[in-house]
């Protein structure tokens, strides 16, 4: 049976700064200890010829392949632009700056 104390409830709060009271460390303790033999009795049924897995289904990558198509043109990205200067967007000065 493994178990988590009091105290070792009270320091994992601290490190998390998450305030408890006491009544409140004492009942996480226990359900601490209810998960902690929960994951044990999983550990002693998986044996050497289980491997160990991150996500229950396969992974596969879903994004499509890059594809080098046409894009718009400066004089077309700034047709709708208020204001441009040597073929960038002109915003109004705000730091100052000359």
């Amino acid at each position: 049976m493994t178990s988590l104390s009091r105290d070792d409830v009270a320091k994992l709060a601290g490190l998390a700064r998450i305030e408890m009271s006491d009544a409140e460390l004492v009942a996480l303790s226990n359900e601490f200890t209810v998960i902690l033999d929960a994951v044990a009795r999983v550990q002693e049924v998986a044996g050497e010829d289980v491997p160990a897995t991150s996500h229950p289904l396969p992974l596969r990558n879903v994004f499509r392949p890059d594809e080098v198509i046409a894009s718009l043109s400066p004089t077309d990205a700034l047709s709708g632009a208020p204001a441009q200067e040597e073929q960038r967007f002109r915003v109004p000065q705000i730091l100052g700056e000359e």
